[in-house]
């Protein structure tokens, strides 16, 4: 067997190259993607050096794009979206006509014809998941209102996107102008009323069949104690799904993974399923970001200038704007405005396969499809920009919308009125986390009479504390600890898993009260490393204390035998 095969060489190189460009992306505080997409344009054909074998990193990007669409369909929550209907949906398309026709003017002005700008503009106007989330994350918004909003217009972003690339194919001959031979308008409309049929015919039985076999097959594996038959039948059933959904029905392969995810979302075993999937599914996502970046030709920035420019100004702000407009039209305060325009202003993978899709039908040629890489790439480039503004001249807390009158984002009705504790009040202990540790934290130390302020991003968390009678903020831990002032404080418990976003909080407590006693959660010996440097006074592992108990159990259990 050959120790140089095309297929092993993209493989090694893309992804090694992607590590590296993507660290320094995430060092400049830059989302990886940005890094991946560069990575491709380096090994791609026009860049001197290695060239990858185009081909096949394109079929690998297919096995990404499948994976991609079971991680949406694992995370999608119509208890979510149902929560923020009544902006969400008018909303995204609102917001996915005006960059559509943004998309179709500059086309226009280009000589292209409609059917092309519509397709352009379409590209344009889909956020992508992974840095719409990735920005969500970093300042702990996703549990908040202003997070729900922006989560459920992506989440209808996503839906539109997915049946816009299940009709593109047969409406091609209507926004080709008819070109194709045959193509009236009697045949296309037939074809679409059988495509919407197959579709149709596809949803039923994954809701009546799939629905049930599905997580019935993954209990069966989760009974038999074996992790790797878990991790296989999981990524049996994206893959699966996917292709016989193409196959069976004649619809895409991202419809049938978004399918299958979101019927396992509903399963008991989702978490487990989403957790032993990830690893493969970012591998292969960096692979399919990586083939895309291949495409790209970086000599446009300089020859077409214009249209380059032109696209990024629609995507960060033509589409901002549009949300911007709709969510003050709907008397949301501007923070949630600014917040949700912020978020969509980028675009990412359901751009490319858009695009890919585009060029597949002859609706889009190599100029467009660089114009919205261009784009992505960009913008994706800009986007941290664009936080680090609003963080930086947005106030966390209400301010005045139109009249001067304040407006505040609507909160869940705390069971017991909220109290301000004194900032200089002896004993007092700063909580962030309310969830199932932080709780049974604060039960144990209320024995004492400690008093509690607790921190958590998330608003139900924050009025659960507040109807057991603490004091508490519904907002990130940073800005939280601005407002609860650590200088006066006597200890800080950080009661949340994410052992990056603890430093973070570690080192900015620390920076605000030297002295302050800080105990955080970790899991492993690395994670109390990292925690430790950052300043933590004590770290408790999880592991340590489990094992501490088992034995406590077991010498009371001997000395009663």
């Amino acid at each position: 067997m050959p120790e140089y095969t095309p297929l092993v060489a993209t493989i090694v190189v893309g992804l090694s190259l992607a590590f590296v460009l993507g660290t320094l992306a995430q060092w400049l505080r830059i989302s990886p993607i940005a890094g991946y997409l560069l990575a491709g344009i380096v090994v791609g054909p026009y860049t001197p050096g290695f060239v990858a074998d185009q081909a096949l990193a394109l079929e690998l990007a297919e096995i990404g794009i499948i994976l991609l669409m079971f991680g949406v369909g694992l995370h999608f929550s119509l208890k979510d979206l149902m929560s923020v209907r009544a902006i969400a949906i008018p909303g995204a398309i609102f917001q996915i006509a005006v960059a559509t026709l943004l998309g179709l003017g500059l086309g226009s002005f280009l000589g292209w014809s409609p059917g092309t700008g519509i397709v352009f503009g379409l590209a344009l106007s889909v956020a992508s998941t992974v840095v719409l989330i990735r920005a969500l994350q970093e300042r702990r918004l996703l549990g908040n209102e202003r997070g729900r909003i922006a989560v459920g217009w992506l989440i209808v972003e996503d839906i539109v996107m997915i049946f816009a690339l299940v009709l593109l194919p047969v409406l091609t001959p209507l926004l080709l102008g008819g070109e194709l031979e045959g193509a009236t308008l009697q045949n296309v409309l037939s074809q679409v009323a059988y495509k919407v049929a197959m579709i149709a015919a596809f949803v039923v039985v994954m809701l009546l069949i799939g629905r049930r076999v599905i997580p019935l097959v993954l209990h069966y594996i989760a009974h038999t104690g074996s992790r790797e038959l878990f991790r296989l039948g999981v990524l049996a059933i994206a893959l699966g799904v996917a292709y016989a959904s193409a196959k069976l029905f004649g619809a895409s392969f991202a419809l049938g993974a978004f399918f299958a995810g979101m019927i396992l979302s509903e399963s008991e075993l989702s978490q487990r399923a989403a957790a032993e999937s990830l690893p493969l599914r970012d591998a292969f996502a960096v692979l399919f970001f990586v083939s895309v970046g291949m495409l790209f030709n970086p000599a446009i920035l300089l020859t077409d200038t214009i249209p380059v420019v032109a696209t990024v100004a629609i995507i960060v702000i033509g589409k901002s704007l549009a949300a911007l407009a709709i969510v003050l039209a709907f008397r949301h305060p501007m923070q949630t405005a600014l917040l949700i325009s912020a978020s969509l202003a980028q675009i990412g993978e359901f751009s490319f396969i858009l695009a890919g899709l585009g060029v597949q039908q002859g609706l889009l040629d190599a100029s467009g499809r660089d114009y919205i890489l261009a784009g992505a790439l960009l913008s994706i480039l800009v986007n941290p920009l664009l936080f680090l503004a609003l963080d930086r001249f947005v106030p966390e807390h209400p301010q005045q919308q139109k009249g001067g009158a304040p407006v505040t984002e609507p909160r869940p009705k705390p069971a017991v009125p909220q109290t301000t504790a004194p900032a200089d009040q002896p004993g007092r202990t700063i909580l962030i986390g309310y969830g199932r540790v932080g709780q049974r934290v604060a039960q144990r130390l209320e024995m004492s009479g400690t008093t509690l302020h607790v921190i958590d991003e998330d608003d139900a968390a924050a009025s659960l504390a507040r109807s057991h009678g603490y004091t508490a903020h519904a907002t990130g831990a940073l800005a939280g600890l601005q407002a609860v002032d650590p200088a006066s404080a006597e200890a800080l418990i950080i009661a949340i898993p994410d052992v990056f976003e603890a430093g973070e909080i570690l080192e900015e407590a620390r920076r605000l009260n030297p002295t302050l006693a800080i105990i955080a959660r970790g899991h492993s010996e690395a994670e109390l490393e990292h925690l430790q440097s950052c300043g933590a006074s004590a770290v408790v592992l999880g592991a340590g204390e489990i094992a501490r108990a088992i034995v406590d159990k077991y010498r009371s259990e001997l000395a009663s035998a």
